[in-house]
């Protein structure tokens, strides 16, 4: 692992799951606790908790998505603890939902300024998008591991759209090596 592989910080990991049948939400609010529901501005019930720190994004089909963890292991306890909430209130939830991860947010940084038009040229216009005047960013879209990459001249990155936890690592070394390859760390 290169040292700048060690700079990845998880910052958000967004996962789903299905109990299985419709809910009324509208019941569930009030049960709850914790709870914002709007079905004029949002369609789900957001269930937020303190420990792990997570919301719950609770849809009538009997979806829910879980965001704002920072880790598998929170995003699962917080998923557990949604199910075993709503078996509490009379709600029959399987004893193990499937919970899929769908989106993986970390951070890191390649410890270098960086030339963000010199980078747009090399790396190549299919897989770029960069427009300092809409966004200070770079956007980079890497194939293997099939993420986004945010990179900012201050040598900050965000990395997005991974599954796995070692797809910001695997992006990262990808990314150092392209620039050196490049000539553009430094």
């Amino acid at each position: 692992m290169s040292m700048t592989a060690e700079s990845i910080q998880v910052e958000n990991v967004v996962a789903s799951s299905d109990i299985g049948q419709e809910l009324d939400l509208e019941t569930l609010s009030g049960d709850l606790g914790a709870t914002d529901y709007d079905p004029d501005n949002f369609p789900g019930l957001v269930y937020r908790m303190h420990d792990p720190k997570a919301a719950a994004l609770i849809f009538r089909s009997g979806k829910v998505v879980c965001t704002g963890a920072n880790s598998v292991d929170d995003v699962t306890n917080a998923l557990n603890h949604v199910f075993d909430e709503l078996r509490k209130l009379g709600v029959d939830v399987v004893a193990s939902p499937e919970i899929e991860i769908q989106n993986i947010v970390s951070s890191g940084d390649l410890d270098h300024t960086l030339n963000l038009n010199a980078i747009a040229i090399g790396l190549g216009l299919e897989s770029v998008e960069y427009e300092p005047e809409q966004f200070p960013g770079l956007v980079y879209r890497l194939d293997d591991p099939d993420v986004v990459a945010l990179l900012f001249g201050s040598g900050k990155l965000v990395i997005t759209g991974g599954t796995q936890l070692d797809d910001a690592e695997k992006a990262l070394v990808n990314i150092e090596d392209r620039l050196n390859d490049l000539g553009l760390l430094s």
